[in-house]
C-alpha cells in the first residue's frame, strides 16, 4: 500500500479510483494510461479489476465482490458491500489521495466520494448515473457529493449545470476506440469461424448475478436457432474469470450438451463483429453492439420485486442505450416475462433473414457513433489532474 505522505508531490500524485464491474475496469485502465501520458509518475490505488491491475493499479479490495445488479441481489450482499465501502473510506482518509475518481457504480462510489469530499479530498464521478432516465432527484445530491461529473452522453451535463454543479461531456470511450467501418470477414478469420455460416453472438452480462438469470435463457434461445439453422455457430465473450467459471457450470447441464458454442476470453468487439445478429443483456454492452453496427435483440430478467421497483421509477420509454440515444425502438427489447426463448429466437431470425432492415439500422448506428466519438480518456485525464491540482 502506498505510504501516507505529509507533503503532496504534484509530480507524482496519488490518485484513488474505485470501480464496481467489468465496464468500469475497462474505463479505469484507459484513464490510468491517459493520466500517465500527462503525468508519468502518477500512482493509483483503490478498487480495480484485472485490466487496471495490468496498468500498475494497486487494488485494496476484490472488485468482483461489488459486481451485483438488481435491488434484491444487492440486498443479499449489502452487509459485505457496506463493509468494503467503510474499509475503503478508512484507507483513503489515511492515505489522503490528491483526488478520488469513482467510475460508475454510483450507489457505492458516491457515498465514498461524499465522505472524502467532506474531508477536503477533491472528488470526480466518471460516468453519470442515468438521472435522465430515473431518479432525477439525485442530481442535487450528486452535485453536493462530488466536485465534477464526467458525462459519457451529450444530454447529461446540462442537468448538473442547472443544479449548480460542474459537469462536462467527454464522449464515450468505446466510440473513440472502435473503428467506424465494419470488417466482419476479418473478425471471423480472427476467431476461426467460416465466412458463410450463420453466426449469433450471446452477451448474457458481465456480472455473475446476470449470468445466473440470463445464460440459461440465452442458451435455450440458441438451441431453437440451431433447429432453424443447423449450420449455426454461437459465440460468447466472457467478461471476467468469475463469469467464465459460472458459464461453464451452466453449460454442464444436459440440455445444453452439444451446443456449438465458443466461449472467448473477453474479445467482445471481435465477437460482435463476427456475428450476423446479437442477443444482449441490457446495459453498456448494447452500446458496444451498436458501435459494431450489428443488429441486436435486447433482453433482461431480474427478480420480480426489483423489476416492479424499477418500472415505477423509470422515466424513459426504452431500456437499451441505442434506443434511448436514437429516440426510437430501433432494436427489439424483450424484458422480464417477454424474455422467452421462442420470442428471442424469432426476433434474432428476423434480423438474419432481412438484410435490408439491417442496412437501415447500420446507418443509424453510424450516426450515433459519430455523435459519441471524442478523445474520451484524454479529456477525462485532464479533468482528473485538474481536480488534483496538477
Amino acid at each position: 500500500m502506498w505510504g501516507q505522505t505529509n507533503m503532496v508531490d504534484k509530480k507524482s500524485p496519488l490518485i484513488a479510483v474505485s470501480v464496481g464491474e467489468a465496464s468500469g475496469d475497462l474505463l479505469g485502465a484507459h484513464l490510468i494510461r491517459a493520466i500517465r501520458k500527462r503525468c508519468p509518475q502518477a500512482r493509483f490505488t483503490g478498487i480495480g479489476g484485472e485490466l487496471m491491475k495490468a496498468e500498475g493499479f494497486e487494488s485494496l479490495y476484490d472488485q468482483e465482490r461489488l459486481a451485483v445488479r438488481g435491488f434484491v441481489e444487492v440486498v443479499r450482499r449489502l452487509p459485505e458491500i457496506l463493509r468494503i465501502r467503510r474499509g475503503l473510506v478508512r484507507d483513503l482518509l489515511s492515505l489522503k489521495p490528491d483526488v478520488f475518481v469513482g467510475i460508475d457504480a454510483p450507489d457505492f462510489n458516491l457515498g465514498v466520494a461524499e465522505k472524502l469530499k467532506r474531508s477536503g479530498i477533491p472528488t470526480v464521478h466518471y460516468v453519470s448515473p442515468s438521472v435522465w432516465a430515473w431518479r432525477r432527484e439525485r442530481v442535487g445530491k450528486i452535485v453536493h457529493q462530488v466536485n465534477r461529473v464526467l458525462c459519457l452522453f451529450p444530454m447529461e451535463p446540462q442537468l448538473y449545470l442547472d443544479a449548480g454543479g460542474r459537469a462536462e461531456f467527454v464522449g464515450h470511450p468505446m466510440a473513440q476506440l472502435m473503428p467506424l467501418e465494419d470488417d466482419r470477414e476479418m473478425a471471423r478469420q480472427t476467431l476461426g469461424v467460416d465466412a458463410g455460416i450463420p453466426v449469433f453472438a450471446l452477451l448474457p452480462g458481465s456480472r455473475v448475478s446476470e449470468i445466473d438469470y440470463m445464460a440459461p435463457v440465452f442458451f435455450q434461445t440458441a438451441l431453437l436457432l440451431l433447429k432453424r439453422y443447423p449450420a449455426a455457430r454461437f459465440l460468447l465473450p466472457a467478461a471476467t474469470e468469475a463469469t467464465k467459471r459460472r458459464l461453464a457450470e451452466v453449460l454442464q447441464r444436459p440440455e445444453f450438451a452439444g451446443l456449438p458454442l465458443t466461449v472467448t476470453d473477453r474479445q467482445s468487439e471481435t465477437v460482435c463483429r463476427a456475428a450476423d445478429a446479437v442477443l444482449v443483456t441490457s446495459g453498456t454492452a448494447t452500446l458496444e453492439v451498436a458501435l459494431c453496427k450489428r443488429p441486436m435483440v435486447i433482453s433482461y430478467k431480474i427478480s420480480p420485486l426489483t423489476y416492479a421497483y424499477v418500472k415505477r421509477k423509470i422515466k424513459v420509454p426504452h431500456v437499451g442505450l441505442p434506443n434511448i440515444l436514437l429516440g426510437k425502438e430501433a432494436v427489439p427489447e424483450l424484458l422480464q416475462s417477454e424474455a422467452k426463448p421462442e420470442k428471442l429466437a424469432a426476433a434474432l431470425a428476423d434480423w438474419y433473414e432481412h438484410p435490408d432492415k439491417v442496412a437501415a439500422l447500420q446507418q443509424d448506428f453510424r450516426a450515433l457513433h459519430l455523435l459519441l466519438k471524442k478523445d474520451t480518456a484524454d479529456l477525462a485525464a485532464r479533468a482528473v489532474l485538474e481536480e488534483a491540482g496538477c
